[in-house]
């Protein structure tokens, strides 16, 4: 297919960056080698403009400028809430309908919309610097840090949005795996004289995104063993009051031969992780784990924990 060359405007924000990278990566048999354009916001390039750079206006494509298909300025689209992202996320749609089920890229269209129409405003202490680490406000301080370079801020954006994508795909999946293979168990406790039940969950999945949706999903300590490489990862959240140090004695006296790390925090034991190569994986199976975790975390009475380890043997 003939290449394509697609316009925006000059110091691209996150809808025209939003609009670029559906694209790019969603119609990639015509898009994927584009090559892009700048112009003054709301115009159009010129026959001579396209020709230097070796393009007719039949393969050229607008967007969020223009007033074209994929732009939403138009007097009887700017009251709409609309975005050029989702116009263009509409026109992929009509081509692949299958990602009207692409749960990680709505959430995309949904968060670049609310930007463009200024809806920050309403989200929680809205006032936050914290919000400054987003990626619509990152966009724009390539604007201060480079100046006038619309093509690295164009590039940033675009590696941005495929950073976000895949996590995003990875949460989706995260909380799919969680529903449908999570193991839910529970630490008998004595809390305050008061006897509780702390909510846990182990499962057997590659997924590490699973961990921190679990605990933000209520669930105080999380287990994860990754099938295919053996690796475990144990999480406990960061306002429990347990402390994993009873269950990292326990677990090394049984496996002493893997690769075990305490976090001084006491709310991590990690069997795995991208920052450490060569360790060993655990031998350990999730049942196995999970008993240890129940055992060695109860502050039952030592008769009481005696007991219960007699009854796994």
């Amino acid at each position: 297919m003939e290449r394509q060359l697609i316009i925006t405007h000059h110091a691209p924000d996150i809808d025209a960056i939003g609009a670029v990278w559906i694209l790019k990566r969603f119609d990639m048999n015509k898009y994927a080698d584009a090559k892009l354009a700048f112009v003054n916001p709301g115009e159009t390039i010129s026959m001579d403009a396209a020709n230097e750079l070796g393009f007719q206006l039949y393969n050229t494509t607008h967007v969020d400028t223009g007033l074209g298909r994929f732009d939403h300025h138009q007097p009887d689209k700017g009251m709409q809430r609309l975005s050029a992202t989702m116009l263009v996320h509409d026109y992929v749609v009509s081509k692949n309908l299958s990602l009207e089920k692409n749960e990680a890229l709505d959430i995309i269209i949904e968060f670049i919309t609310q930007i463009d129409h200024f809806e920050e405003i309403y989200w929680p202490d809205a006032g936050s610097y914290r919000y400054a680490f987003l990626i619509h406000e990152l966009i724009r301080g390539i604007e201060f840090a480079d100046p006038h370079n619309d093509e690295s801020q164009m590039q940033f954006g675009l590696t941005c949005l495929d950073s976000a994508y895949a996590v995003l795909t990875q949460q989706v999946k995260a909380k799919e795996i969680i529903a449908e293979k999570g193991r839910e168990f529970t630490i008998d406790r004595s809390d305050d004289d008061k006897n509780v039940e702390i909510k846990c969950l182990a499962l057997l999945t590659r997924n590490d995104d699973t961990l921190k949706i679990a605990q933000k999903q209520g669930f105080e300590l999380v287990i994860r063993k990754d099938q295919k490489l053996g690796n475990i990862r144990i999480k406990v959240r960061p306002d429990s009051k347990i402390h994993l140090k009873p269950l990292y004695k326990a677990i090394t006296a049984v496996d002493p031969k893997a690769t075990w790390y305490y976090h001084p925090s006491g709310k991590m034991l990690l069997n795995g992780t991208k920052k450490h190569h060569n360790q060993i994986p655990s031998k350990l199976s999730v049942d196995e784990v999970i008993n240890l975790t129940k055992i060695s975390l109860s502050n039952k009475t030592k008769n009481e924990k005696n007991k219960e380890q007699n009854d796994t043997k």
